[in-house]
């Protein structure tokens, strides 16, 4: 799911405001089972949104996430190390689908992908903020991680 409304056109990135809650910004994800899992959709109340959140961006509990994207988080949190070169690059955000913030404001990890010969598609993305959001599908959508 593209995010319609994060704020990642001109003039909207980092001054958001949350948007009214309906039906259809409420939906959050929990992973599926571990392995390649991808993230599906449960609902939850507009009020547990942290205000970073886009609008329509799906939402997962850390605790949710598959094995793999834990530990990548557990890494992050410990300032690594890091078993790839590239984690720890900054993210671009050139497909606009997160927030719009400066150049170096977002930076990206590696999610182990099981069976796969290289980095695989799965990313942990962090903001300076305590952002986080992870994609299963090399950026073409994110859900942003909830504590």
């Amino acid at each position: 799911m593209r995010d319609d409304g994060g704020g990642s056109s001109p003039g909207t990135g980092t001054n958001r405001t949350p948007a009214t809650s309906t039906a259809a910004d409420t939906r959050t994800p929990a992973a599926a089972s571990a392995g390649n899992a991808s993230v599906s959709g449960r609902g939850d109340t507009a009020s547990a949104r942290p205000t970073w959140v886009p609008a329509r961006m799906r939402t997962v509990a850390a605790g949710d996430l598959p094995a793999e994207a834990r530990e990548t988080l557990a890494l992050i949190a410990a300032g690594g190390p890091f078993p790839y070169p590239r984690d720890g690059i900054v993210f671009g955000n050139r497909e606009k689908l997160l927030p719009g913030r400066p150049d170096g404001y977002y930076r990206e990890y590696t999610v182990r992908t099981p069976g796969s010969a290289d980095r695989g598609a799965r990313r942990i993305v962090t903001g300076r903020n305590t952002e986080r959001f992870y994609s299963d599908d090399h950026y073409a959508s994110f859900a942003a991680v909830l504590p």
